[in-house]
This record gives structure tokens, C-alpha cells and sequence, in this order.
């Protein structure tokens, strides 16, 4: 449904202001950060199960009696629209022994464990409990499915395994502001990939926010690139790349969809790249929209998800699949280009001549990012 709420005035750029180290003497993160198992370790406990992480889109259980398994850095998860519409999330385990109790997606009129056939309402509620009865003081209810804290934001699922965290609107804080004029609530995903990658969830996530590594790295695909910062209230960071033309495609002809209309005139400017600690990325661009979201599972193993979104009313277009395919393979192949190279440096990062190094103004976001991070990590 259409967002209602009275825009506010757009965030404009300005020069990215940190509070460490001076332009010159700041460098990047001492290599444990990036392979010490240690770090990783006080990294999961700290920063990834109390944040918000990105879990997919509304869309994608949009059916009364649909769900959809995920991995997450707390375990699997189950999304689940009830028969009323209710849309639920649950640790993916059975309460007899902990099983898996679902793989993939599809509809369901009920949860059945596959291991010893605990039932459960899409609601979470215990109701069949074969080979139970006559266990002395054993009760249903106190053993529904575990519910995982969940808020929604134009469209998007988010999820936290901190019931102490802030609400998801806090830690957005004013991100509404840069990325409101997009309408993602109107969107709708219609492509993902994931990919697994050999390298820390770090690396692939201060990649995507400078342009510094575009016109080496990106040469034959998207090119050199310029960018600008903004400054932040909440939980985010973001950069914009500039360019009058969508820059979702390949190639110097024009962009199969039209801007989008809501836009307004900084948001015209170029495509932003935007991270929502720890690990969600939005890039929003003149006509479509698209996340990289990464989920670590060791100190230099991550898994890469990709996924793209266009306007609802461009689904309806007789040749749209014609018109996304470009979009779908410019996705992809850029992000394979950013795992090759980045493979490599987790490789660099594991020599015993590794240090740190001194940091470019283009490198800002990764400064940024960085300090956020330690400051997370700090006594520990």
C-alpha cells in the first residue's frame, strides 16, 4: 500500500566527518579482524544477534498459509502467513528435540516435525504430540514455537535475536529521509541469487560502499565511478553514485524502464548505495532497486544474497521479463567481480606481512564502517 506519510526534506551530501583519526593517519582494521576466529566469535555475539538483520520481503509469504525457511547468523528461521494474514516468525525447530521442522517454501496448512511428527499451528501453538500421552505433568502449551522479534519496513522483513535491541524505526533513525521517495513498500522482488564466498562478512560489505576499487576491479562491467557521502542519524551509512541514467544496466543504451516517478530531485542525482548495520546494503537506483545482504559463517566464510525489485506496476508490462533480464545479469555479474577480488584479499589479509593500511578520502564509508564495528567490539 501506498506510504502516506508527509515527506520530509531529502538528506543532501556533505563530506563524511569522522571522529578518529585525521584524513592521513587513518588506515584500515588490523588483519585479526578479518581472521583471528576470536573476533569473529565476539563479532557474532555482539553485533550480529543485537542487530536487525534483512530476512526478505513481505512478497515473498504473501499467501494465508505460506512459509519460507532461512538461514541466519541465530539459526534457522521460519516466516509463516497464518490463515488470518498474520505474518510470524519462528526459530525453525521443533520443541521435542530440536529438529529442523521445514526446508525451502510452499504452502502449509500446519507445521509437522519430520523426525517424531510434533504439529503445530501456523500460529506457533503445539497440537499433536503423538507417543505424549500420559507423560506425567506434560502440557501443550508452554511448548509452541519459539517467536523471533520481527519488525517490517516498507516491505522489508527484518528480524533480531535481542529482545533488548531498539525498535527497528530507532535504529533506522532518519534513513526514511534519503530513501523515502523510492516507495519500496510498492516494490516487489523478482530475482535472487546466493552466492558463498571465501572471505570475512566485513570485506564484502566496505566493498560495496566505495568507488575507489570500481574502474580496476569493474572495468569491462560498470566502470569507474564517482560518489558522494551523506551524513547519517541511526544505525546506517550511505553513499550515492552519481549519474543522470540508472546504472542497474550494462552498456551505454538507455535503461529498459523509465525512472520512477516518486523521485525526488537528489535521489535523481545517481544510485544509492546504502549499508544498515550490520550486514543489509539497499542500492536504489532512478528505476528499480536492489539488496546485498550478507549472512558470516566463519571468520573468512560468508554467504553473499542478492535480490532485486521493480515498481508492482511494472510487472504488469507484457515484456517485462524481456526488459529485467539485463538488470538480472548486470547484478550478478558485478557481484562476482566483487567476490573474486575479494577472495583475494582474504588471502592477502592471512600473510604474516599484513598491516594496516593508510586510507583514501574515497575510503570514508570503509572508515566508518570500521569504527562501528570496533566500537561494538570495545573491551572485548
Amino acid at each position: 500500500m501506498p506510504d502516506d506519510t508527509p515527506a520530509r526534506p531529502p538528506l543532501d551530501p556533505a563530506p563524511y566527518v569522522w571522529t578518529g583519526p585525521p584524513l592521513g593517519q587513518a588506515t584500515s582494521l588490523d588483519a585479526r579482524f578479518y581472521t583471528d576466529p576470536a573476533v569473529f566469535d565476539a563479532e557474532m555475539t555482539q553485533i550480529h544477534r543485537k542487530g536487525w538483520l534483512f530476512a526478505g520481503r513481505e512478497e515473498m509469504v504473501a499467501t494465508p498459509g505460506s512459509y519460507r525457511a532461512l538461514d541466519t547468523v541465530g539459526g534457522p528461521v521460519l516466516l509463516v502467513r497464518d490463515h488470518d494474514g498474520t505474518l510470524r516468525a519462528f526459530a525453525n525447530i521443533c520443541r521435542h528435540r530440536n529438529s529442523i521442522m521445514a526446508t525451502g517454501c510452499g504452502p502449509a496448512d500446519r507445521l509437522t516435525c519430520p523426525y517424531h511428527g510434533w504439529t503445530y499451528r501456523l500460529d506457533g501453538r503445539l497440537t499433536g504430540v503423538p507417543g505424549m500421552q500420559g507423560i506425567p505433568g506434560f502440557r501443550r502449551e508452554p511448548h509452541g514455537l519459539f517467536p523471533v522479534r520481527m519488525e517490517l519496513w516498507q516491505g522489508a522483513i527484518f528480524l533480531t535475536f535481542d529482545e533488548g535491541a531498539p525498535d527497528l524505526t530507532t535504529w533506522l533513525g532518519n534513513y526514511p529521509d534519503l530513501a523515502g521517495s523510492h516507495r519500496m513498500a510498492d516494490m516487489v522482488c523478482t530475482w535472487e541469487i546466493e552466492i558463498e564466498t571465501r572471505c570475512n562478512w566485513k570485506l564484502l560489505l566496505e566493498n560495496a560502499m566505495e568507488t575507489y576499487h570500481t574502474g580496476i576491479v569493474h572495468e569491462k562491467t560498470v566502470g569507474a565511478q564517482t560518489s558522494v557521502s551523506f551524513p547519517t542519524q541511526g544505525e546506517w551509512l550511505a553513499i550515492q553514485v552519481i549519474s543522470t541514467r540508472s546504472i542497474a544496466t550494462l552498456g551505454d543504451a538507455a535503461p529498459p524502464f523509465p525512472p520512477l516517478p516518486t523521485l525526488d530531485a537528489q535521489a535523481r542525482q545517481g544510485t544509492y548505495f546504502t549499508l544498515i548495520h550490520p550486514t543489509t546494503q539497499f542500492a536504489l537506483a532512478q528505476d528499480c532497486a536492489w539488496w546485498l545482504a550478507v549472512r558470516p559463517l566463519a571468520v573468512d566464510r560468508s554467504v553473499l544474497w542478492v535480490g532485486g525489485m521493480f515498481p508492482r506496476a511494472a510487472l504488469d508490462l507484457p515484456d517485462f521479463a524481456t526488459r529485467a533480464a539485463p538488470y538480472y545479469a548486470r547484478w550478478e555479474a558485478v557481484a562476482r567481480e566483487d567476490v573474486d577480488i575479494l577472495e583475494r584479499q582474504q588471502i592477502g589479509l592471512s600473510s604474516v606481512y599484513a598491516e594496516p593500511g593508510p586510507l583514501s578520502w574515497r575510503d570514508d564509508m570503509v572508515l566508518a564502517m570500521n569504527t562501528w564495528v570496533q566500537a561494538r567490539l570495545a573491551g572485548r
